[in-house]
């Protein structure tokens, strides 16, 4: 679970009739474009890590009957990977350009997609598959409310991130707790957390066009984490949503 930099200035909603704005909608559709691809990558990279053998075994731990049992040192440190390119992302380029930020949109895509290979080892791919579209389902009708509401969102986002905050220290103390009813607790609220980021990100992504105008590396910057905002959205989002759906291996 992850959450970068959302620190754009927010301006308020303004009276320009948006839904007519060619350079939006381009905008909007490569940030889309974007998000999907790295999906593709990162589901790529998760077949990879839970099918082919060697790899596997370099990351995870599992029982005869090839469930997941754990993780070795490296899958730990590959889990928490993305997590590090976020900070040392958002310290080490106060001003990033567009091959800075599309070279961490990429990294963390594909770092999060060799750890995922953990929920091929975890649940079954019909399980799989099945929540994979309610989640896509979902994210499209929360990102178009977020796209085409009036209502401006800024502060429902700003308690929605410290949740995230919470749903974080919550899981870590679960780490060592076991206790079923927080793990509950978590899932749930995370669902609820995440399906209101990705209305409000998008929002926020409108309003990020409309702050930099036509400025092209501002743009480019823009569009890389975009995208990655609501990438990160609808990974949480899944893996929420499997908790609840999700059939485990035997």
């Amino acid at each position: 679970m992850s959450d970068f930099n959302r620190g754009y200035a927010r301006p308020a909603p303004a009276a320009t009739d948006m839904s007519v704005d060619a350079g939006l909608r381009a905008f909007m559709l490569g940030v889309y474009n974007k998000m999907a691809l790295g999906l593709v990558v990162s589901g790529a990279m998760a077949f990879v890590t839970s099918s082919v053998a060697p790899v596997r075994d370099a990351l995870f731990l599992t029982t005869p009957t090839g469930a997941l049992a754990g993780y070795t040192i490296l899958g730990w440190i590959v889990a928490f990977a993305p997590l590090a390119v976020l900070l040392f992302g958002g310290f080490a380029k106060r001003e990033p350009n567009v091959r800075s930020a599309s070279i961490m949109y990429w990294t963390i895509v594909t770092l999060i997609g060799a750890s995922l290979g953990a929920l091929f080892l975890r649940y079954t791919g019909g399980s799989i598959a099945s929540t994979f579209f309610v989640t896509a389902a979902s994210f499209g009708a929360l990102s178009l409310f977020g796209y085409s509401t009036k209502k401006d969102l800024t502060g429902f986002g700003s308690f929605l991130i410290m949740g995230v905050v919470g749903l974080i220290i919550a899981s870590v103390v679960n780490i060592f707790l076991k206790s079923p009813m927080l793990y509950l607790a978590v899932n749930a609220l995370g669902v609820l957390i995440f399906a209101g980021l990705t209305a409000y990100d998008t929002q926020r992504l409108k309003m990020t066009y409309y702050e930099i105008g036509g400025d092209e590396n501002a743009l480019g910057v823009a569009t890389s984490y975009g995208a990655l905002s609501l990438y990160l959205d609808f990974i949480n989002l899944f893996q929420f949503l499997l908790a609840f759906m999700g059939a485990r291996r035997e």
